[in-house]
């Protein structure tokens, strides 16, 4: 990584985890715990009987009429303590449509990351918009995609304003080149493309364990011959990192013991996939 201006030990977005297992690693995906065995053996109901409410339907014995799936969704009554609903998080953090909140450089910050700001900051308001940080990316030969540009902003931000400010922009410097260096530790063929069980074994050192099934889907998704390569080049690699950590990030916050189930609500469904959908 000559060349690059060198980030504090540890610093960035894209650093490997502490050792341990990577998530969802263990038990299999999709397995329920082993102390669920003994309280989810429900009997299905016989066919032929009464079905259970439509998908997003007010519970049985609720007052007023309901606008049906879809519908404007209505803010559900909110309290304390451990029943339902929860209440909703604090505007700004985790929302895509939070106000950005201004920062500044950290200490220590190397000069070079600075003087590219401020070089792609030409108004000289402190925040530089999605093309100014995909021009001053460029200038140290990372070459993105608006849209790979839209969601380093939108996971190194949580909003959509699509402006980005210094603090945010250092993060976003130092944790490209942390995935520069494991895309080129896994390139082992210096072919300037990964295939899928070199991606494997790069989202598994960043901590991520997907099945093969999912694997193949990345690979597909992210394979710039639409899947007949079945190799990802570096810039498509940066996307599908920012993807799969993204939407594992958002997951871990309902699922809090790590037993890879977690349960959403479907405006919580919707506002956790949309932003990568339309990035």
């Amino acid at each position: 990584m000559s060349g690059y201006p060198q980030p504090p030990p540890n610093y960035g977005y894209g650093s490997a985890p502490p050792p341990g297992k990577p998530y969802a690693a263990s038990p299999p995906y999709g397995a329920p715990p082993p102390a669920q065995h003994q309280h989810q053996q429900h009997q299905a109901s016989p066919y032929g009987a009464p079905s259970a409410p439509p998908y997003a339907a007010p519970p049985h014995g609720s007052s007023g009429g309901s606008a049906g799936y879809g519908a404007p969704y209505a803010a559900p009554p909110q309290h304390g303590g451990g029943g339902y609903p929860t209440p909703a998080p604090a505007p700004g953090y985790g929302s895509p449509f939070g106000a950005l909140v201004p920062s500044s450089f950290p200490p220590g910050t190397d000069p070079n990351v600075v003087a590219c700001f401020q070089i792609a900051d030409q108004d000289g308001s402190g925040l530089i918009d999605d093309k100014e940080l995909q021009k001053a990316l460029s200038s140290y030969n990372q070459s993105f995609s608006l849209r790979t540009v839209h969601l380093l902003m939108y996971l190194f931000t949580q909003t959509n304003t699509r402006k980005i400010g210094p603090k945010e922009f250092t993060a976003v410097f130092y944790s490209l080149q942390n995935w520069r260096g494991i895309f080129e530790k896994f390139d082992r063929d210096r072919s300037g493309k990964i295939d899928s069980n070199e991606l494997r074994d790069a989202l598994g050192s960043l901590g991520f364990s997907v099945s093969p099934a999912v694997l193949d889907l990345l690979v597909s998704k992210f394979d710039k011959t639409g899947g007949h390569m079945k190799a990802i080049e570096y810039d498509n690699f940066i996307e599908c990192c920012l993807t799969v950590k993204g939407l594992t990030e958002k997951f871990k916050e309902k699922d809090k013991a790590y037993t890879g189930h977690a349960t959403f609500s479907y405006e919580d469904f919707m506002l956790i996939v949309l932003p990568f959908l339309i990035a």
